[in-house]
């Protein structure tokens, strides 16, 4: 008998073992950045892409106002930006004093060690009231050097986040930033 329900949900979605891309974001003198495994081209005429950031994240509070984002694609040597962005929390920490960047559109960090990365001219914000918010994006800038091994979901499956999906700060409600 087949499996059913949240751990074979679980299970399946482990098994695509996605690529994980580092995403950045900045809106005045606030920087922010987050490992992220929910990502994808989301059209191709016009080109869009979307990434989905958790709520609990600080990431996601400074993308509320920003106008640009950054995707960095990790490779299998980005284990240690992974480390950084995943596993630290931007609430406590500035993660741009530990790895090597500049600044990119409007501000966006662009991390140096990242060669193939978008940057994306936010879109659409689309709450649908899960733990993540779509972030879509038309692409203004791509880089890229030819093939690499992304960095999966397996492979930093062990890290501890910097916040658990269901810790939301009480500064944004969730229905305040609904569809918008």
């Amino acid at each position: 008998m087949a499996d059913t329900g949240a751990q074979a949900f679980d299970r399946v979605v482990a098994s695509a073992n996605e690529a994980m891309v580092v995403v950045t974001a900045a809106a005045g003198e606030r920087r922010a950045g987050c490992l992220v495994g929910f990502h994808s081209q989301t059209s191709i005429e016009p080109r869009r892409y979307t990434v989905w950031l958790s709520k609990a994240n600080h990431t996601y509070r400074v993308a509320l106002s920003a106008t640009h984002l950054a995707v960095h694609f990790l490779t299998t040597a980005d284990r240690d930006l992974a480390e950084v962005f995943g596993a630290l929390s931007g609430d406590d920490v500035d993660k741009f004093a530990r790895c090597d960047w500049e600044p990119g559109p409007e501000g966006v960090p662009l991390l140096r060690r990242c060669p193939n990365r978008l940057v994306v001219v936010r879109a659409i914000l689309l709450d649908d009231g899960g733990d993540h918010v779509a972030v879509s994006g038309l692409p203004i800038a791509a880089r890229a050097t030819g093939d690499f091994t992304p960095l999966r979901y397996a492979d930093v499956r062990d890290l501890v986040p910097g916040h658990e999906a269901d810790e939301r700060p009480d500064s944004v409600p969730d229905h305040e930033h609904r569809g918008s």
